[in-house]
């Protein structure tokens, strides 16, 4: 484990620091100035944690996008949810198709990314393939203008704002709109990197406007103004759950780093990493660098879930999957 891990897991981040009453942001408000209020407030602690570079990081970035990507392909009316997602991502060897469900990972996982990637309107046609949407040559305009603006409205603001432009050139690309949504939150807010989170309250009640049919509100309604506020809530929201799962994986990182001295196998050390960097790994996983067979790969994946350090989050007997 690296010295900055070790520095990292000796000072545990401060989880107390979120405003309380920030937590208590998912009871809705139709005032628009508190929506943009609370959103900022909770958006403002997640900045703090983003920018701490801790060990678990890594996993909490993934889960995260796995969440997202969830949310995502039930948006698009496809049947996988998260632990399906996973088995497509896991299962695959690198340089396979994972079908529709783990190309949609994909992309959410290559916005997770714990650096910034260069997005030019070629990079941006790879994400809607990946993501099944149209490709509209528009759209590399969008990405050229968050790029080139010197900015003058709130961050959660412009990410409403971005999405509402890309379905306006292309009504049936709002996955990409919400993708689009949060590179540009990040953008807005200098983060050392994007983290998905706003499609992760799509289907949740932030984004429906209530009443008998109880409608969704989409980028490109009329008027804006409601379906901005649905974002200022929606990220308020979805950064409080953010919080809450980075203490949840801070905690399981603490145990799993405190074992990982008792560990002797060969190649043990860069299976530890591996679990603070990503979100699951297979048992099936070729390895560090070869340092270990399949079957020594298992043992030490059992001795972890026996010391508490992980867990089994596929639920099966075969092909099973660990992680935090």
């Amino acid at each position: 484990m690296s010295a900055d891990a070790d520095s990292a897991a000796q000072t545990p981040f401060d989880f107390t620091a979120m405003p309380p009453w920030a937590r208590f942001s998912r009871d809705g408000t139709g005032d628009p100035a508190q929506a943009a209020f609370l959103a900022g407030a909770a958006l403002t602690s997640l900045d703090t944690l983003l920018r701490s570079d801790q060990p678990w990081a890594g996993t909490w970035r993934r889960r995260q996008a796995l969440k997202c990507a969830a949310a995502a392909a039930r948006l698009a009316g496809r049947p996988e949810e998260e632990g399906a997602l996973r088995d497509s991502f896991a299962m695959t060897r690198p340089g396979d198709d994972p079908g529709p469900g783990g190309r949609i990972l994909l992309a959410w996982r290559q916005l997770a990314a714990p650096f910034w990637r260069p997005l030019d309107a070629d990079a941006l046609r790879g994400v809607a393939d990946q993501l099944g949407q149209p490709w509209h040559d528009r759209f590399g305009e969008v990405v050229e203008e968050q790029t080139a603006t010197v900015w003058s409205r709130a961050a959660p603001a412009a990410a409403a704002a971005t999405a509402a432009r890309v379905v306006a050139i292309a009504p049936n690309a709002e996955i990409l709109a919400f993708w689009l949504a949060d590179w540009t939150l990040a953008k807005h807010l200098r983060w050392p990197a994007p983290l998905p989170l706003l499609i992760g309250q799509v289907h949740k009640p932030v984004f429906h406007a209530g009443g008998e049919r109880n409608r969704r509100i989409r980028p490109g309604d009329d008027p804006f103004e409601a379906f901005e506020r649905a974002v200022f809530l929606a990220y308020a929201q979805a950064a409080v759950e953010a919080w809450l799962l980075a203490s949840r994986l801070a905690g399981r990182a603490a145990r799993l780093i405190a074992v990982a001295p008792r560990l002797r196998a060969k190649g043990a050390a860069d299976v530890v990493q591996r679990l603070l960097d990503d979100e699951s790994l297979s048992a099936s996983w070729p390895g560090p660098g070869g340092k270990m067979s399949r079957w020594a790969l298992r043992r030490l994946f059992e001795r972890l879930v026996e010391l508490d350090a992980v867990r089994e989050l596929s639920g099966r007997d075969t092909f099973r999957i660990y992680g935090l």
